[in-house]
């Protein structure tokens, strides 16, 4: 058994803020992460960031990413795993974990989960077609690998990550033949949306996927319109054809580790769906276990970075090490992260939090 004062679970955005402000207080930190990088997300994200220059506006998400990691280079008290899959979470803080074909055992004395989210996904006629990808997937088809998924794409969902891998496919040459969205109104940033229109890309409302079409790949797609009950409107059924179709409809909280520890969730639509309910330091229902990022709400990069380090700030409080500069830290990362929830985009993020403090378990893991 390796053991660690702080186990963190996931190399993402929260997951390495966390380890940082935990590592300045001199507690020993190892970071799990899957993915053969850290960074999440950001290392696929080629678009400049929104907000202040504190939460790394004007910078693209991929050099957020290497900002983060070098913040962590000079720390001997961290360990790193990379390609590592965790396979198990338990009550006595023992973490298992696959690691170059071994299965290891680890413990700590504080946890935090920072497994950030998976994609939601949408159910229709012929959706396992060849030709059907995530938004994650195509931004890693391209960021990453250089790769075009195809040639006449249209994009299911209109909020920011749907409005923006659209414009990254057209940066691309990759013809964009419409952006779809069930909602009556755009979900995303309206900036992005006139960059879209601009290029002359129709953005079609209360508008859905019906039936994907073809026989071993997808040759072209079913459109239909909906009505204020979301149901169908006979008679507006098209066809497009199309050989690539990019689901953007949300993310969805990864809790199973969570769940298998015991820790309690509640169903939250406006965080994303099954949450851990934590108090106001991330901490959740099993005491030593905590917190941060899309795991415990879908929000923007920039939230889970500073959410994740006013995590690690708590950890070390718990730990009974606190970080030297912890009053002025976590007054600091409060604010900051109350500036990126205020405004009409962070409302429904406020309205789920009220949700999650009020109490009712709708689950219990």
């Amino acid at each position: 058994m390796i053991e660690k004062d702080l186990i963190i679970i996931g190399g993402g955005p929260s997951g390495l803020c966390a380890a940082k402000t935990a590592l300045e207080a001199g507690i020993s930190v190892l970071i799990i992460e899957r993915n053969e990088h850290f960074g999440g997300q950001l290392v696929k994200q080629t678009h400049k960031f929104f907000g202040s220059k504190e939460q790394y506006a004007k910078t693209r998400g991929y050099d957020i990413a290497q900002k983060l990691l070098s913040d962590l280079s000079d720390f001997s008290n961290l360990t790193m795993l990379k390609g590592a899959t965790v396979v198990g979470l338990y009550s006595d803080n023992v973490v298992t974990a696959l690691v170059e074909n071994k299965y290891i055992r680890y413990h700590a004395n504080a946890i935090i989960v920072a497994t950030g989210a998976s994609e939601k996904f949408l159910a229709f006629e012929n959706n396992d077609l060849p030709g059907i990808y995530g938004a994650g997937a195509i931004q890693t088809l391209m960021n990453l690998y250089g790769v075009l998924p195809g040639n006449q794409v249209v994009m299911v969902g209109s909020g920011n990550i749907g409005l923006i891998v659209s414009y990254q496919l057209l940066q691309a040459g990759v013809k964009v033949k419409a952006i779809i969205e069930a909602s009556t109104k755009i979900g995303g940033y309206k900036v992005h949306a006139s960059k879209i229109a601009r290029l002359g890309v129709p953005i079609l409302t209360s508008t859905t996927v019906k039936k994907a079409i073809g026989e071993t790949e997808l040759k072209a797609i079913e459109i239909v319109s909906l009505d204020e009950n979301w149901k169908e409107i006979q008679g507006t059924s098209k066809v497009i054809e199309v050989d690539t179709l990019c689901i953007s409809v949300g993310l969805t909280p990864m809790h199973q580790f969570l769940s298998m520890v015991g820790a309690q969730t509640k169903y939250v639509q406006e965080l994303g769906g099954f949450v851990p309910v934590v108090n106001e330091h991330h901490q959740t229902s099993v005491n030593s276990i905590f917190v941060c990022g899309d795991a415990v709400g879908i929000e923007e990069a920039s939230s889970a970075m500073m959410e994740g380090y006013l995590t690690g700030l708590y950890v070390t409080e718990f730990l009974n090490v606190k970080h030297p500069g912890y009053l002025k830290e976590t007054a600091y990362y409060e604010k900051q992260l109350s500036m990126l929830r205020d405004g009409p985009f962070g409302t429904k993020t406020r309205v789920g939090l009220e949700k999650l403090k009020e109490g009712y378990l709708h689950a219990k893991s």
